[in-house]
């Protein structure tokens, strides 16, 4: 879990978006915290996924403030929105490997494109990567379209953590995945994290990952945020809309499963 820091790293204010009549954000306020992992969760369509687009400059606001790192990323210009792109890694749920690139040329990519190093070194630390993210040495040398659904993720992860970033985005980092690569991957997760240093925030609907990895979430809806806290304390929310995510099927069969591994660590 998280340590004890009031540093925030992400700083959203009054964030606005709208397309046509239809307003997505209506006053975002909310803090990411360094070295925690921070969820946004919500019902489909409330827009977490536009608010991690906006945060990594790949959509804008109508008005409101991103600030990451302290700097204020709807004002940079394209010279320094490309450097501070460089202190983060993203996900993307469908992974967005290039098909005809193997795994290691993918991951050497954001290398060789953003750096000086020698191809030797390049070649080095991508072995390295590809072995943080969990995958053999041989996967290195395949094509995404001869991975599983759980080894493209992974090298999906390695490619976001090529240039060591500060912060990690990943985007429904188990979507698609049977119960017991969505396992794995939440291991993943807190290796990377405590061994890299990283501050997390994720987009997902996996109440299960959640409540295994998540320091804090924020439950976006009706165009706010619901509620911020830890998992805990979230499903102690009387909000109607946080209660029905929270004790809907699902959500009813991750808090019990919560439950039961942490009686299962006492």
């Amino acid at each position: 879990m998280a340590e004890n820091s009031s540093e925030a790293i992400i700083q959203i204010s009054d964030l606005y978006t709208s397309f046509g009549d239809a307003v997505v954000h209506d006053g975002i306020t909310l803090q990411v915290q360094r070295g925690e992992i921070f969820g946004l969760a919500g019902s489909s369509g409330c827009g977490k996924s536009t608010l991690l687009r906006e945060i990594i400059l790949l959509h804008r606001p109508q008005s409101g403030s991103i600030r990451v790192f302290g700097k204020d990323v709807l004002g940079l210009d394209d010279e320094a929105a490309l450097a501070l792109r460089k202190s983060w890694g993203v996900m993307f749920e469908r992974g967005a490997l290039f098909s005809s690139l193997t795994v290691a040329e993918n991951v050497g990519l954001p290398m060789r494109e953003h750096t000086q190093m020698s191809e030797t070194l390049i070649n080095e630390l991508v072995a390295v990567k590809i072995s943080l993210a969990g995958l053999p040495a041989s996967a290195g040398a395949k094509y995404p379209g001869e991975l599983s659904g759980g080894m493209r993720k992974r090298a999906a992860l390695a490619r976001a953590i090529a240039l060591d970033p500060e912060l990690l985005f990943l985007d429904e980092p188990t979507a698609g995945l049977d119960p017991l690569s969505a396992n794995g991957f939440d291991e993943l997760v807190l290796q990377l994290k405590k061994s890299l240093g990283l501050t997390i925030m994720m987009v997902t609907h996996d109440l299960d990952l959640l409540w295994r990895v998540a320091d804090r979430v924020a439950v976006l809806g009706e165009g706010r945020v619901l509620g911020v806290g830890t998992m805990t304390e979230l499903s102690e929310s009387p909000h109607p809309v946080i209660r029905e995510y929270f004790y809907g099927p699902r959500g009813r069969a991750a808090w019990k499963q919560s439950q039961e591994q942490s009686w299962k660590q006492k």
